[in-house]
């Protein structure tokens, strides 16, 4: 019987080394050193997979696409704004179970309100701004305001103020922009002022509730402290006061175009100077406006009325400065301040006392300071305030001794 033929062994390779022997295999990898590899390929997975979802968000690059994208982004804008008030009353009263006549339940539905208000229109201010910026340098846009002329840009500034219906906050969107497109520091401050002061909303208000006569002396009233603190402001040459990010902002726009460079940019270069003006300034100051919302919230909740006429209804000299002292750290627009105008009235508080409180609270407030900060430096700050108060101070007197 022939006898089975054996495999044949595999072939064992001499090793290299002095002696011979299999060659070795290497050292196994450490836990560490595979940890290590897995969490390398998850990270570049993981950024694989935010460069595809950047790129699937990123606007248009087209015009077309670029203005479909704003239109869109403009109807979104509208609806959201107006549905801040059913929004604001209806967290306050079903969500948080909350009386809107308490001091709480008022306090919170007025900061759920004016909350997204100032920030929507923040962003389309400023949204706004960016774009007109793209045309006008700030040599051409100092000019179109001034006029040549500083007084006539506080008159100009002044008289655009009372056709934008802005409360002291939601103005400082465009002050921001005209200061940094370069428009006079004085300019600028008219506007502030004239803007939440001196609108058509108070106008109709106060014609509607009060006449025709008190509707007119307060306009006239506004106008001038508006001019003139602006036209002050400008004098004490306080350009330096301002934050140095705005400085840098007006700067920088001044350098990308000059007089000839703005005219080449194309629409989609334009709508994206918005864009970037939008995060950049946004960016800076929307804690500084929920902060200076929620101080604002706080004290239109719990400030009593009757208090206030007690103090306002006092014939002596002092009546004035208290209600204007009243009057700044607190904070409303137009339509929210002169039905309580109206009430002080009539429960016997002076005319001249009663509007210069209206004055004091929405076109100084003590959040609008807080905003105003972030965008002034301590001295420019006060130099507002006190040039402004005491504009005020000297309306409120004069109304009471010849009125």
């Amino acid at each position: 019987m022939k006898a089975e033929k054996q495999p044949t062994p595999p072939e064992i390779k001499p090793c290299a080394c002095k002696g011979g022997g299999p060659e070795p295999l290497g050292p196994l990898p450490t836990r560490e050193q595979m940890l290590a590899e897995r969490k390398r390929v998850l990270e570049l997975k993981r950024q694989e997979r935010e460069a595809r979802v950047a790129e699937a968000l990123a606007p248009p690059s087209s015009l077309p696409g670029k203005l479909g994208l704003t239109f869109a982004a403009l109807i979104i804008w509208w609806h959201l704004y107006g549905m801040l008030p059913t929004f604001a009353r209806v967290a306050t009263e079903d969500a948080l179970r909350l009386d809107p006549q308490s001091p709480l339940g008022a306090s919170v539905e007025f900061f759920l309100y004016d909350t997204p208000k100032v920030l929507l229109l923040l962003c389309l201010v400023v949204f706004g701004v960016g774009v007109l910026r793209s045309f006008f340098t700030p040599e051409r846009t100092r000019r179109w305001l001034a006029g040549g002329n500083e007084a006539v840009g506080n008159v100009l500034a002044a008289l655009l103020g009372t056709v934008t219906p802005f409360c002291s906050c939601s103005a400082v969107p465009l002050f921001i922009g005209f200061l940094s497109a370069g428009v006079p520091l004085g300019v600028t401050f008219s506007f502030l002022v004239s803007a939440p002061m001196v609108n058509e909303i108070a106008v109709v208000l106060l014609y509607g509730l009060l006449g025709w006569k008190v509707a007119a002396l307060y306009m006239g009233a506004g106008l001038a402290v508006a001019m003139v603190s602006g036209f002050a402001i400008g004098r004490m040459k306080l350009d330096a006061q301002v934050e140095d990010w705005v400085r840098l902002v007006r700067e920088s726009g001044g350098e990308s175009g000059g007089e000839n460079g703005v005219e080449e940019l194309a629409w989609a270069d334009r709508l994206d100077a918005g864009g970037r003006a939008v995060r950049d300034i946004v960016g800076r100051v929307w804690l500084w406006v929920v902060a200076g919302i929620a101080v604002g919230a706080g004290i239109h909740g719990y400030v009593p009325e009757a208090a206030l006429a007690a103090v306002m209804g006092r014939d002596a000299w002092w009546s004035v400065p208290v209600a204007v002292a009243i009057g700044i750290p607190m904070y409303s627009n137009a339509a929210g301040i002169v039905p309580v105008i109206h009430a002080l009235l009539e429960k016997g508080a002076a005319l001249g006392t009663v509007l210069a409180f209206m004055m004091a609270v929405i076109a100084l407030s003590l959040p609008e300071a807080v905003i105003l900060r972030k965008v002034l430096k301590p001295r420019l700050l006060i130099a507002f305030f006190g040039t402004v108060g005491a504009g005020i101070l000297l309306v409120g007197f004069l109304f009471n001794a010849y009125l």
